[in-house]
């Protein structure tokens, strides 16, 4: 018999079994996932875990979110046991249980029962998970969803993404900005049928994953207004220029404003806020100053405008043909002329800003014009 192996993450001790999934890359964002809670529902009362797998998710968010009951579900016999034993190794019995069903079956079975959260955090796409996980929410339930099928939401599988999400992806810089607003547009939709708008306070697209962190809001007023905030996006692969509008039925221009390229259309998408900055200064308040990796991603986030898409400051200097320059200094000249300029965390030496790559253009050149004076 192999020596049994037992791991801690957080609060929680667990034991690892054959034959049950436990990824030992994701304990940061099942840490982020413990601060958002803290943040965002301080006293969590029922937790819907929705694909359990050792229990290692449902078990740290009773220990360290302060959930009150705790279900679990997972289709494997042999993953319920284990979590099964690893809630008594943590003394959580009587507030956590474990169910071995799958969230579809346990969705129409107790469709009655509604939860303050519900988490889904499967192999791939959750796509066929958010349906059924509609009908156990209620007011202000909160969604944490997660999707690792990145090759389909970021554009290398397109008539995937197309089949899966309805929506055609972005394939360029834009991708993983991208693959977050498509999941949230997806989810909205969703929502909608049941008559819940939805409120995203959280998004990551990080390694292999996209996470949403979402806050359902009960009304058909809300659900409307929610859906109103898809729309569809395009982008010139010369100058690197991108376009917007929310609407069913968008009037984009096939061809970019400034250099007269073709654009290439994405989307339907989210194209307003993907995040709330009093939740992120929250969780950034509470990490621990151990969890440094956690802190700059939080610390970043609270900085960043929150505005879709972003512009790549080297891609734009090869275009217009001069020397790179880095993001700090076109943020500099953007705002001294009264534009919003931040940097992003989705993609090194690129910034967000509301102006456009016309004004973005004229920054750069005023830059490259200061450094030859000074030669």
């Amino acid at each position: 018999m192999p020596e049994e192996q037992i791991i801690e993450e957080g609060s929680a001790r667990i034991k690892l079994g054959e034959g049950v999934f436990y990824n030992p890359k994701m304990e940061r964002l099942r840490s982020i996932s413990v601060l958002f809670l803290k943040a965002a529902m301080p006293n969590a009362g029922k937790v819907l875990d929705a694909t359990t797998a050792t229990g290692i998710r449902g078990i740290r968010y009773a220990l360290e979110a302060n959930a009150q009951k705790v279900t679990m579900l997972d289709t494997n016999p042999n993953a319920c046991r284990l979590a099964e034993a690893n809630i008594k190794m943590n003394g959580l019995e009587g507030r956590v249980n474990v169910v071995n069903t799958s969230l579809q079956k346990f969705a129409n079975n107790n469709s009655a029962e509604k939860f303050d959260v519900i988490d889904i955090d499967p192999f791939g796409t959750p796509a066929p998970f958010i349906y059924d996980a509609m009908k156990l929410c209620k007011n202000n339930t909160l969604m944490l969803i997660t999707a690792t099928d990145t090759a389909t939401l970021c554009g290398a599988e397109g008539n995937a993404c197309l089949r899966i999400y309805s929506s055609v992806p972005a394939r360029n810089e834009l991708c993983h900005e991208a693959s977050i607003r498509i999941l949230l547009a997806f989810t909205a939709r969703i929502a909608a049928q049941f008559g819940f708008g939805i409120e995203p306070l959280l998004s990551l697209s990080e390694l292999h994953y996209v996470r949403i962190f979402i806050k359902l809001n009960k009304g058909a007023k809300q659900a409307v207004e929610s859906v109103k905030k898809i729309g569809y996006a395009s982008s010139c692969s010369k100058c690197h220029a991108y376009y917007y509008e929310q609407g069913q039925i968008p009037k984009l221009s096939s061809t970019c404003k400034y250099c007269g390229n073709a654009t290439t259309p994405f989307g339907p998408l989210w194209l307003s806020s993907i995040y709330d900055k009093s939740i992120v200064k929250g969780m950034l308040n509470m990490c621990d100053s151990k969890n440094e990796q956690i802190r700059k991603t939080l610390l970043a986030l609270t900085e960043e405008a929150d505005i879709p898409f972003f512009y790549n400051i080297d891609k734009v200097c090869e275009y217009i043909g001069t020397g790179s320059v880095s993001k700090k200094q076109v943020i500099e000249n953007l705002e001294s002329i009264g534009y919003i300029a931040t940097p992003t965390v989705f993609g090194k030496n690129s910034i967000k800003t509301n102006a456009s790559i016309s004004e973005l253009i004229d920054a750069i050149k005023s830059h490259v014009g200061k450094d030859a004076r000074k030669s």
